[in-house]
């Protein structure tokens, strides 16, 4: 009789390793996590981002369900303008493509006026991040950024110490600044499908978002 409930005992412990090797969290990792995307399209966008001497890491693909994904994204570090690199604020994921159209725009949009019009060259964006698996406001249909396609950009730091916000300076900040934000948001609806602002809804009166999606939707 001992020996029997020494053998089920046996057989119980061999049954928990098995079911311990397939555990939820593991078997969520593996369906939802495969590796950096390899495609050409995807090695080519990031080519051309180190090309544009863009600090950025490779990020393997994820899909969290129900819509939301990270799929041929990179984590940004800095970007380069004419003269150095910009630092980046609070800015996670972001789709390969659009970190690609973003670093031209930080160059030649934003660094470019900056020094035009303000006199002094950009140092740093501020960013209220990128991707969040959350519905368009208002309505049952994904945003742009639950899937990394989408950045919203909050404020400038110029070398000379200055910071340029939305919220302040779109409609409160000098002629210069209210200037400056004006021709980077027309610059931006040159790069990006979608771009909205202040003058869009309340929702928006604190940063510019961009997205790649949309048929050069400018507000």
């Amino acid at each position: 009789m001992r020996r029997f409930f020494a053998i089920l005992a046996v057989i119980a412990a061999l049954g928990a390793c098995a079911d311990n090797s397939r555990s939820p969290e593991r078997q969520t990792v593996k369906r939802s996590t495969t590796p950096v995307s390899q495609n050409p399209e995807a090695r080519q966008c990031r080519a051309e981002l180190g090309a544009k001497r863009a600090g950025f890491t490779p990020l393997p693909d994820q899909y969290y369900g129900g819509g939301c994904s990270t799929v041929n994204t990179v984590r940004l570090a800095s970007l380069q303008a004419d003269t150095s690199a910009l630092s980046l604020a609070n800015l996670g994921p972001v789709t390969c493509p659009l970190a690609d159209s973003f670093a031209g725009w930080a160059r030649y949009g934003v660094d470019r006026a900056a020094r035009q019009i303000l006199g002094s060259a950009l140092v740093r964006i501020e960013t209220m991040g990128s991707y969040n698996c959350r519905n368009v406001a208002g309505s049952t249909r994904r945003s742009a950024h639950a899937t990394a396609d989408a950045i919203d950009i909050s404020g400038f730091v110029l070398a000379d110490g200055r910071r340029i916000t939305i919220s302040s300076g779109w409609s409160g900040g000098s002629a210069q600044e209210r200037q400056f934000l004006r021709v980077i948001h027309s610059s931006a609806c040159k790069r990006f499908g979608t771009v909205l602002g202040p003058n869009y809804n309340a929702a928006h009166h604190d940063h510019l978002h961009v997205e790649l999606r949309g048929g050069s939707f400018c507000r």
